[in-house]
């Protein structure tokens, strides 16, 4: 019975990161601690499973050209590498548990204050002007520095491949579509929860049992959730995005 409420989870996740690229970690983790998981199997094994199951995200997306690779690779230039140095530190421990409640709160104020530029957006953009061309190099450089922040973040809480990504593309490329924010952002999540992933699985992090069953709902649930995601407009998508990106850093400052 506990192997299709397994299934069950991974469904539910599932559809939202096809939807809304959104999701993973943010509802999984909590999801596996409520059903009794101790943090480090529910951090381990969320990782895993988000890098296997999201990946079928990103070949949909692909095909339908909503992935930045540029953009993807400047912030994988900065995450895994950050992922590997994390997973050697962890190393050294017996549990992610000690800073895990740190984590997550910081996390929390993160993602509230960005959900608020997200939900002001418009206004904060046509106080500053229009997107300047000569700025994007910059902003390749910043999104680099924040894949090593992400990166660290990702592979200590399971948390923000989604979240947290999602909204610093939003803010660092205010004109990019909402369509290829969530494939670009897929697409970057993959590798680094794979490497952070595999990093648990050496540390013994991982639940081989309730991986295989988050797989079994999650692929087809995410394979339906991206189709649905292509025929959202962005005036639809943007706002549930804040509202996702506001839930999650209330959930963790909170409660």
């Amino acid at each position: 019975m506990d192997f299709i409420w397994y299934i069950m989870a991974g469904s539910l996740v599932g559809l939202a990161v096809g939807i809304t690229g959104v999701g993973g970690g943010s509802i999984m983790t909590p999801l596996l601690l409520m059903f009794g998981f101790p943090p480090h199997i529910a951090i381990g094994t969320d990782l895993m499973y988000a890098g296997l199951a999201k990946s079928t995200g990103v070949i949909m997306h692909a095909k339908q050209k909503n992935v930045n690779w540029n953009i993807m690779a400047a912030m994988a230039a900065g995450s895994i590498p950050a992922s590997l140095l994390t997973v050697l530190w962890l190393s050294q421990y017996d549990t992610p548990d000690f800073y895990q409640e740190i984590l997550t709160s910081t996390l929390g104020v993160m993602l509230v204050a960005t959900a608020l530029v997200i939900i002001f957006r418009k206004k904060l953009l046509s106080a500053r002007g229009a997107d300047h061309p000569k700025s994007s190099h910059s902003r390749l450089r910043y999104i680099f520095f924040a894949g090593i922040v992400l990166g660290t973040l990702v592979t200590l809480t399971s948390v923000g491949a989604g979240a947290l990504g999602t909204a610093l593309l939003m803010l660092l490329f205010p004109t990019m579509a909402a369509r290829n924010i969530v494939g670009t952002d897929l697409a970057h999540a993959v590798p680094l929860t794979l490497t952070a992933g595999i990093g648990h699985v050496f540390l013994g992090n991982v639940d081989y049992s309730l991986l295989v069953a988050l797989l079994i709902g999650s692929i087809p649930a995410i394979y339906v959730g991206t189709h649905i995601s292509t025929y959202v407009p962005n005036k639809v998508l943007q706002p549930v995005l804040a509202t996702a990106l506001m839930g999650f850093g209330v959930k963790y400052l909170f409660f």
